[in-house]
């Protein structure tokens, strides 16, 4: 019974506090927002999955507004929707929309928001910054990791190859690409490979693709009792994160713990960290060390393999495009070596088929979500402290305003001087991904080899489904690829000189 009479008085508690700051708000110029909304819950009712498609209803419900407003719970969103309004935000309000909202998963998987991608805006994230930038993702140390790249995508050909020498074969293309990206990044990690060769069976191989799936599914703009702080006393979602949270730290943990251990340093990213950690062992602790490992497996996994499904896709669709970029391909590299990472400048036909790729299938559709450290104006709204913003790149990537034939798959719109500068699929302003730079040298250099490897039709008359997954919070293909592969006939020559040990 007194349990009954707590949560009631937190209820009503909630009730007041929701109606003292409706008044406050209504006093504001804020963005228009939906009318239909309910108590309690706001416009909670309205959003259907997928989300970005959601919010895009929503926008031109409400006369194709480029910046509304939401009313979640206890929380107030704003949901930005055009390209200007977008760069407004992250330039001149730059330093005050760099803050991060605090979510459940952040507060247990994410080690207390302290990692790279979800600490506070200050001087812990500063530093965070810095390592990722000097440390993890500068030139230097990405070309360090070069022969990874290179070997993890000849294994991808050389697996390709094998049952397709002759005649075309029918392949899955999404878990060959889930193999490539994650071997990458643990290998860079780690030096440790988990997938291919016959290790898929592996118990800890699937422990390590279970851990990134639920971790993914997890992650995003929040649970709703991130909104409706209530449903952390009457649900067990908080439980079941911190259960996994556990079993994540377990993980990453045991990597840190096997590369201290060993006697011979390697080149490792956790090598790395572990040196600086004997001379600033004050700040390169445990923690910090994970939630770095953590942010790249996340961060360079699901997404690049997904980018990878959606480009393989639209040249499936486009023959015409795949053969062009095949004939750049083979103009520029020849018949008698594989393409290799130097080559991707000499190569502007298959930069554009990325970019363009990237521009109307983002993987990440609702940028990483950004907070209010204080109040400020955004496109002549009032913007309240704590207020969270949401950018959708999907439909910003889609606005005809912005676009010519928006909706088409035309990388030679990228042909134009200054168009890539458009696109905001790895966020933009100080807190855009640091990791860009590796994801885009992964995913060029697979797909280049890819079409200058094989031939490649679809598995029949129809075009490829290119209808995006309602599920997580990555932009994944609701039909996972399968195409008709067959090895083009110089590949075998050349393959003995570079097969993987």
């Amino acid at each position: 019974m007194e349990n009954l009479y707590l949560i009631l008085s937190l209820f009503l508690l909630f009730l007041s506090l929701r109606f003292l700051l409706g008044i406050r708000r209504r006093k504001l110029n804020q963005p228009p927002s939906p009318t239909w909304t309910l108590p309690i819950i706001g416009h909670l009712h309205l959003l259907k999955l997928p989300l970005h498609r959601s919010f895009l209803s929503l926008s031109q419900s409400l006369d194709k507004s480029s910046i509304f407003s939401l009313s979640l719970g206890t929380r107030l969103v704003y949901v930005v929707s055009s390209h200007s309004v977008a760069e407004e935000c992250f330039t001149k309000n730059d330093v005050v929309l760099a803050n991060r909202p605090e979510f459940i998963v952040g507060k247990h998987i994410g080690y207390n928001s302290t990692t790279m991608v979800g600490a506070a805006y200050g001087e812990s994230w500063r530093n965070l910054r810095r390592i990722g930038t000097i440390e993890v993702f500068s030139s230097l140390r990405l070309n360090s990791f070069l022969s990874i790249r290179k070997d993890e995508i000849r294994r991808l050909i050389l697996r390709l190859s094998k049952n397709t020498k002759q005649e075309f074969a029918k392949v899955e293309m999404r878990p060959l690409f889930m193999d490539l990206t994650i071997n990458n990044i643990l290998r860079m990690v780690a030096g440790k490979r988990f997938y291919g060769d016959g290790t898929e069976d592996d118990d800890e191989a699937r422990h390590v693709r279970q851990l990134i799936a639920e971790v993914a599914a997890s992650s995003g703009a929040g649970n709703a009792a991130d909104y409706f702080p209530i449903l952390r006393w009457i649900t067990n979602y908080e439980k079941r994160v911190k259960k996994l949270a556990g079993r994540v730290d377990g993980f990453l943990q045991g990597l840190v713990n096997e590369k201290r251990v060993e006697k011979e340093k390697g080149n490792t990213m956790i090598d790395h960290l572990l040196s600086l950690q004997e001379t600033q062992p004050h700040y390169y602790t445990d923690v910090i060390i994970k939630g770095i490992i953590l942010v790249m497996i996340l961060a360079g996994t699901d997404t690049s393999a997904g980018t990878l499904e959606w480009a393989m896709s639209n040249l499936l669709n486009h023959p015409e495009v795949l053969q062009k970029a095949k004939a750049e391909i083979d103009t520029q590299i020849g018949l008698n070596r594989l393409i290799e990472e130097q080559d991707i400048v000499k190569l502007p036909y298959l930069h554009n088929i990325v970019s363009e790729t990237l521009r109307l299938y983002p993987v990440a559709p609702m940028l990483l979500p950004h907070l209010a450290s204080k109040d400020c104006i955004v496109a002549g709204y009032d913007v309240p402290r704590d207020t969270i913003i949401l950018v959708n790149a999907w439909a910003i990537h889609r606005d005809p305003k912005k676009w010519e034939d928006a909706e088409m798959f035309k990388p030679e719109r990228f042909e134009k001087e200054g168009e890539d500068k458009k696109l905001m699929a790895f966020g933009i302003g100080r807190r855009a991904c640091p990791g860009s730079g590796l994801a885009q040298r992964l995913v060029t250099l697979a797909l280049g080899s890819l079409v200058q490897c094989f031939e490649w039709e679809r598995v029949g008359e129809e075009n490829e489904d290119m209808r995006e997954s309602e599920k997580g919070t990555t932009m994944r293909k609701a039909m996972s690829l399968r195409a008709m592969c067959r090895a083009r006939p110089f590949l075998h020559k050349i393959l003995d000189a570079t097969s993987c040990p």
